[in-house]
């Protein structure tokens, strides 16, 4: 303001058009007896030289906030789904993995390992990419590990969330 006198606030166009025809073409010079000088009254050793080319992204929006209600329903969603598909695994494969019809984590590990089993025991090779076909007991496994995945994931939102209702993505401890 007082740099101004009541003039107009130049906009950020202006400052852009500065910096491309007049700032740009002599950067280095300046930037360079900036260094120069500030060499010769001692601030700096010139001993070692920093490049600082550090990104920080900017994470500050409405999308970064972990809901507890919301992970308590998807949590119990993808239970629902994993009781379905071990007794769907269990029909295919011919396994019998589930006692007293509760799915647990042990019951998911040991499902894993048997199909992990019946893949070297038929000697079935994983494909990826286009044009090739998956065998079903690859898709198992490969469901099986999303389903494990957003498992670890959910427990650990819970986790953090604590007595809580929210956390931030980016900052644990604000709510």
């Amino acid at each position: 303001m007082f740099l101004l006198e009541g003039a107009p606030v130049p906009d950020h166009a202006t400052f852009a058009r500065f910096h491309t025809l007049h700032f740009a073409l002599c950067s280095k010079k300046i930037l360079a007896a900036v260094t120069k000088f500030l060499y010769s009254i001692g601030e700096i050793s010139g001993e070692d030289i920093f490049i600082d080319g550090t990104k920080i992204e900017a994470y500050a929006n409405k999308y970064t906030f972990v809901w507890k209600k919301a992970t308590t329903k998807n949590l119990e969603k993808l239970l629902k789904k994993l009781a379905a598909f071990v007794e769907s695994c269990e029909e295919m494969y011919g396994l019998k993995i589930v006692y007293q019809n509760k799915v647990t984590v042990k019951h998911l590990k040991k499902l894993r390992k048997k199909l992990y089993r019946l893949k070297a025991d038929e000697g079935i090779e994983f494909v990826h990419g286009t044009g090739k076909r998956k065998s079903p007991l690859q898709k198992s496994i490969e469901t099986l590990e999303q389903y494990l995945e957003k498992l670890k994931e959910y427990t650990q939102k819970l986790y953090v969330c604590g007595d809580r209702n929210s956390y931030s993505k980016t900052d644990h401890d604000a709510t």
